[in-house]
C-alpha cells in the first residue's frame, strides 16, 4: 500500500501533466499496477500500519544499508536471520526495495562459446591491519564469460608472483582452461601495445604456453569488453566483502569459497569446460 502523498503525486502527473502510467511508474519506481489502482480507487485515509516481523530489525537494516548502499538483500538477509530475523529471502528482498530504491542498469552481454573465454581483473579492497602492519588488500578474479562462474582469491599485493600463481589455483579450482584469457591493459599482462599491436609479458606468456591458452588484451578505452567480470567484482563488493569479517587471509579465503559455492553458485553456472 503507497501512502496518500504518493497517490497524489500519481494523479497530478496523470491528469494535470498528462504522464501515462508508464512514465509515471519508472519515475516514481513503482509497478504500473501500483500506479494503475492509485487512479482507480477513491481517496482514502490511510490506516494505521499493522505491526511487522521486521520492524524489530529495521533499523539495524536501514543503518548497514545506508553504509553499504549496494550491499545485495541476500546478504542483508543472512545478517538479519544471524539476529533471529524469522522473513524469508523474498519478504527481505521487498523491504530493502523499500529501504533503498536502486534503479537496474542495462548491459549489453557478450556471447561466447562455453570454455572459450576467461576474464582477469585484479580488484582493490583498501587496507587491512595484520598485527601492527597496515596491508592493501587485493583480489584476483576470473569470470568464465559464458556462464559467469567465479574464481576468486585474496592477496596482500597485486605482484607477478600472485597474478600468476592466481591464474594456476584458478585452473585447478576450475578443473580446466579456457581456450583464451582477457585482460585489460595490466602492466601484469601487458607490457607494451602500439595500435593494435599488443606485447604480453614473457612471464604470462609462459604461463600460456604451459596451460595452452591464448592472451588477449582489450582495446584501449574499451572496458567493457571485459564487462563480465567488472560486475563480478561489484558482486563480490556487495554480496560477500561487504560488512564482513575476518581474522587472518587464509580465513578470509576460506569464507570466500564457502559464499561462492552456497551464494554464487545459486545464479546457476551452466557447463563451461572443454
Amino acid at each position: 500500500m503507497i501512502d496518500l502523498e504518493t497517490v497524489a503525486r500519481i494523479r497530478q502527473l496523470h491528469h494535470g501533466e498528462g504522464w501515462p502510467v508508464g512514465t509515471i511508474a519508472a519515475e516514481l519506481r513503482l509497478h504500473h499496477d501500483t500506479v494503475e489502482r492509485a487512479l482507480e480507487e477513491k481517496t482514502r485515509t490511510t490506516p494505521a500500519p499493522r505491526p511487522s516481523l521486521f520492524d524489530p530489525y529495521q533499523d539495524f537494516a536501514r543503518e548497514t544499508l545506508k553504509e553499504y548502499p549496494r550491499l545485495t538483500a541476500t546478504r542483508l538477509w543472512h545478517m538479519l536471520r544471524e539476529r533471529g530475523c524469522p522473513l524469508g529471502v523474498r519478504q527481505v528482498r521487498d523491504k530493502v526495495r523499500e529501504l533503498r530504491p536502486i534503479p537496474r542498469e542495462a548491459f549489453l552481454r557478450r556471447r561466447t562459446f562455453p570454455a572459450e573465454e576467461g576474464q582477469v581483473d585484479w580488484a582493490s579492497f583498501g587496507h587491512v591491519k595484520v598485527g601492527s602492519a597496515r596491508r592493501a588488500l587485493s583480489a584476483f578474479i576470473l569470470t568464465l564469460t559464458y556462464s559467469r562462474m567465479i574464481f576468486l582469491r585474496f592477496f596482500f599485493d597485486q605482484s607477478m608472483e600472485s597474478f600468476l600463481r592466481g591464474h594456476v589455483e584458478a585452473f585447478a579450482d576450475l578443473h580446466g582452461v579456457p581456450r583464451y584469457c582477457l585482460y585489460d591493459n595490466l602492466r601484469s599482462a601487458v607490457v607494451e601495445r602500439h595500435g593494435g599491436a599488443v606485447r604480453f609479458n614473457p612471464r604470462l606468456l609462459e604461463l600460456a604456453a604451459h596451460y595452452h591458452f591464448a592472451p588477449r588484451a582489450c582495446r584501449p578505452a574499451r572496458g567493457n569488453e571485459k564487462g563480465a567480470v567488472e560486475r563480478t567484482v561489484r558482486y563480490v563488493r556487495d554480496s560477500f566483502f561487504a560488512a564482513r569479517s575476518f581474522t587472518t587471509l587464509e580465513d578470509l579465503n576460506r569464507q570466500a569459497l564457502i559464499w561462492r559455492e552456497e551464494i554464487a553458485a545459486r545464479r546457476g553456472w551452466p557447463v563451461d569446460k572443454r
